[in-house]
């Protein structure tokens, strides 16, 4: 690039002093630095660029490299059972129109029968009958009627 030192830009400055004068001077070295900042993005977006495109072709030689050594295995895999194969020869003794076996199948799924609304208590039913402990909740005139003493006749 442009080598600047401090006495060049000292002499740069003091010609644009005198050239453009003080009273533009402010807005032109706006605008001035505005457009520097716009060209020094410029060339950082375009170097970016370069690079990708330079990582691209590297990515791509890589994956032609991996899809070559892919190849290369799926080759050597089919040749080992290729020889296998041959090394066998028994291929005609083996019923390939025989019907294969097949796998039994899960159990069915059955349904448990719960109520699952009906709230289950800790303690059973026969003992809460034969312990005379309440079930429900009874009313008060239901309660009265329950335990009201039979007449005798």
């Amino acid at each position: 690039m442009i080598d600047l030192g401090i006495s060049k830009i000292a002499l740069i400055g003091a010609v644009a002093l005198i050239v453009i004068g003080p009273e533009k001077l402010p807005r032109v070295a706006r605008t001035v630095g505005a457009l520097l900042g716009k060209a020094q993005r410029y060339v950082a977006d375009v170097k970016a660029e370069v690079n990708r495109s330079m990582e691209l072709d590297e990515l791509r030689k890589m994956k032609d490299t991996v899809e070559t050594a892919a190849r290369d295995v799926e080759t050597s895999i089919e040749s080992t059972t290729s020889e296998i194969s041959a090394g066998l020869g028994d291929t005609a003794a083996i019923d390939y129109s025989a019907p294969l076996e097949v796998p039994p199948s899960p159990p069915e799924y059955k349904h448990p029968g719960k109520k699952w609304r009906l709230k289950q208590g800790a303690t059973p039913n026969w003992y809460k009958a034969r312990n005379g402990v309440r079930r429900h909740a009874l009313s008060g005139a239901a309660r009265v009627a329950r335990y009201r003493p039979k007449k005798f006749n």
